[in-house]
């Protein structure tokens, strides 16, 4: 291996190893709290066994579906684009082979007519990657640190080490509201306790526990609140993060509220139909990740649509070879007025 390439081996494994430590810190914090809690606060302070048995039984419920949540944010893969959205084999040779910026923005104006899409670049342009060598769905983006489109891509969390989109938005969501949870009945248990921090408490190592108990469990919470809050409203408004800083680009130009079609049927998209599933990290949301209602359809926005629409500046129409209209488009994606 030439010492360029061993190099390039050693920096992407340490990229590696590094990315965890966010993941071991939050982990070592989590498995610290339990200890003081159940054995510390719980086992070696209290003594009433009834108030005893019910902090352990809580806190415990608590602790699984935190454990449940960030576990499934952290492994589940995030959800890429299918093999239609990538470039054929002749395709890619003719794209490549081509020299004109002119021509080759033709290639991709004619293979994009045959897809699903509605957004394009903030340029007009075809949003093409050219590292994945595919056509983006709507909603999808290329992810620096994992080097692959993702669906619906969110962010990229350092805190669970993954991409947050499609696939695992819901277990995202769902994490944050535990974590919640899981300091707000810490901080709420362990306050009477802290109050007799300078008299009270057995020991010295029962003091330290029981106010650091309390300090972490408020200052993660005072973040997590502000955080949690963000993405309700983005959810409300159905939203992704990258979406709110730069809003998708439509026929008509951008429009931060292509998507929204409504509050219930946007809680409806990330949790799905049935609300019994809602509190759990299963996974039932709607759609496969590549198509989404918009809130209104109309030829003006897609130019796929309309009889004499362009994709780009000099793009093809929207008829076959047959000058039959390509109406997959029209039956894949649902036309959603906006709702008051």
């Amino acid at each position: 291996v030439p010492p360029s390439g061993r190099s390039s081996v050693n920096q992407a494994c340490c990229q590696r190893i590094f990315s965890w430590i966010p993941v071991v810190i939050i982990s070592s914090v989590v498995l610290w709290s339990y200890y003081a809690y159940v054995f510390e606060l719980c086992f070696f302070t209290l003594h009433n066994t009834l108030e005893k048995v019910t902090y352990v039984l809580v806190f415990h419920v608590c602790f699984v579906m935190f454990c449940w949540t960030y576990w499934k944010a952290i492994f589940t893969p995030p959800s890429t684009p299918s093999k239609k959205f990538h470039l054929s084999f002749s395709d890619k040779e003719r794209y490549e082979m081509e020299e004109r910026p002119d021509v080759q923005k033709q290639i991709l104006i004619d293979i994009a007519k045959k897809l699903p899409i509605f957004t394009r670049a903030q340029s007009g342009a075809i949003r093409f990657c050219d590292r994945c060598q595919l056509i983006k769905p709507d909603r999808c983006h290329h992810c620096s640190v994992c080097e692959t489109c993702v669906l619906k891509m969110d962010h990229h969390c350092p805190w669970v080490n993954n991409c947050v989109g499609f696939s695992n938005y819901k277990f995202f969501l769902l994490f944050l509201s535990y974590s919640m949870l899981y300091c707000v009945f810490i901080a709420a248990t362990v306050f009477q306790y802290f109050l007799k921090f300078w008299g009270e408490l057995p020991n010295d190592r029962a003091k330290f526990h029981v106010l650091f108990l309390l300090f972490v469990a408020l200052m993660f919470f005072v973040s997590l609140m502000f955080l949690f809050g963000y993405h309700c409203w983005l959810v409300a408004k159905n939203r992704s993060t990258l979406e709110a800083f730069s809003a998708p680009v439509f026929q008509n130009g951008p429009d931060r509220n292509g998507f929204n079609v409504g509050v219930r049927k946007n809680l409806t998209q990330v949790f799905g139909e049935d609300k019994r599933l809602w509190l759990f990290p299963v996974f039932t949301s709607q759609g496969d990740g590549h198509y989404f209602p918009l809130r209104t359809l109309c030829e003006s926005q897609n130019p796929l649509l309309a009889s004499e629409g362009r994709w780009g500046e000099d793009g093809g129409s929207d008829e076959d070879s047959t000058g039959k209209r390509d109406t997959t488009v029209a039956q894949r994606v649902q036309t959603v007025p906006r709702s008051a």
